[in-house]
């Protein structure tokens, strides 16, 4: 059986929110780590995700959205464990990002290619990532890259509560 793990962003997603509504329809899906509110500290975001993958012998697969996927790869690049794979959704691009608490780890995104099979989910019209960013996210971390169209950060300001390809993207995935 494979685990799916929930990596959130940097903030609570709204009830409304995809990976919310994925949570309630499959009891299995963990979050990793719990949603979480602002500030967000990439060392305890990571230290959650290596808490969680540890937990079990069982292959997982990650499911990260934004900020998420910057805790997927940073864990990635730091640690080893049963994963499968990983849906990264939209990525943020945070080169120079200032962490907001002087103890966190500095937001340098690992570019190495990732240890697992990996999906980057890319939109054309995302405030925080262009398309050609994505693209070289998907080539540095060796991944596959889905081009979503004109989908915003894919969240629920942009209308993301249910999102079946994402669903079908996590099956394939298995």
């Amino acid at each position: 059986m494979t685990r799916h793990l929930l990596v959130p962003g940097r903030g609570i997603p709204r009830p409304d929110h995809w990976m919310r509504r994925w949570s309630a329809a499959h009891p299995q899906y963990m979050w990793a780590p719990e949603p979480p509110g602002p500030p967000l500290i990439l060392a305890d975001r990571v230290a959650a995700l290596h808490a969680a993958v540890s937990e079990s012998d069982e292959p997982a697969i990650l499911i990260a959205h934004s900020a998420g996927c910057i805790t997927t790869v940073t864990w990635a690049a730091h640690h080893r464990g049963p994963v499968r794979a990983a849906l990264l959704v939209t990525p943020p691009y945070v080169d120079g990002f200032e962490p907001e608490d002087s103890s966190d780890l500095p937001w340098v995104v690992p570019r190495s290619r990732l240890p697992f099979r990996a999906v980057v989910v890319a939109s054309r019209t995302d405030p925080y990532t262009t398309f050609a960013q994505f693209e070289q996210f998907a080539e540095d971390w060796g991944a596959e890259l889905v081009d979503a169209g004109d989908v915003g950060h894919l969240d629920t300001a942009t209308g993301f509560g249910p999102w079946p390809q994402g669903e079908q993207l996590v099956d394939e995935l298995r």
